[in-house]
């Protein structure tokens, strides 16, 4: 029985290894290519060591910061994380140009009964033209949305911490 265990906890971290899960990664292409409308790209992971990180309000980990590039052009940066909701979390999605300026959010996967308002393109529209060193308020330049306070609250925190973690990072040129 143990070794059963072992073959599956192992078979489960190698198929991790190999990128995002198949259900996000066919949301953020069809984002990606509908966006840059370009039908195909590469799509590379951005390593960043963990001595640039560990001070970072957002975290920049394996499979969650990507370059993308069509026709040998670099057209911007895909950033995938979560945030907490109410009793579970939600995986969202940010698009950036070359200048770390949002270009789109898209909430992916959203896990709560309420809430689900916040994946609306209309509300996520007020992250648009965001860059680091913007400060983004819920209630005052980010809307409020009745019923979904909590997820409203973490997405806005969740933007804030990006768009500074970005700002430090290209103030170190790291990006």
């Amino acid at each position: 029985m143990k070794i059963q265990q072992v073959f599956i906890l192992f078979l489960t971290f190698a198929l991790m290894a190999f990128g995002l899960p198949k259900n996000i990664q066919k949301k953020v292409d069809k984002e990606i290519k509908n966006y840059f409308n370009v039908e195909t790209f590469s799509f590379t992971e951005v390593k960043i060591d963990s001595e640039n990180t560990k001070d970072l309000p957002s975290k920049f980990n394996d499979n969650n910061l990507f370059k993308i590039e069509a026709n040998n052009a670099f057209l911007g940066y895909a950033y995938l994380s979560h945030a907490p909701s109410k009793t579970a979390q939600f995986d969202y999605f940010v698009l950036l140009d070359k200048d770390l300026i949002v270009l789109k959010s898209k909430v992916l996967i959203y896990r709560e009964e309420y809430g689900g308002e916040i994946g609306s393109s209309r509300w996520l529209k007020q992250f648009i033209g965001k860059k680091g060193g913007d400060q983004l308020k819920y209630g005052d330049n980010i809307m409020a949305i009745s019923g979904a306070t909590i997820s409203v609250r973490s997405m806005t925190n969740a933007m804030n911490n990006l768009l500074e973690s970005l700002k430090i990072l290209h103030s170190r040129n790291i990006l």
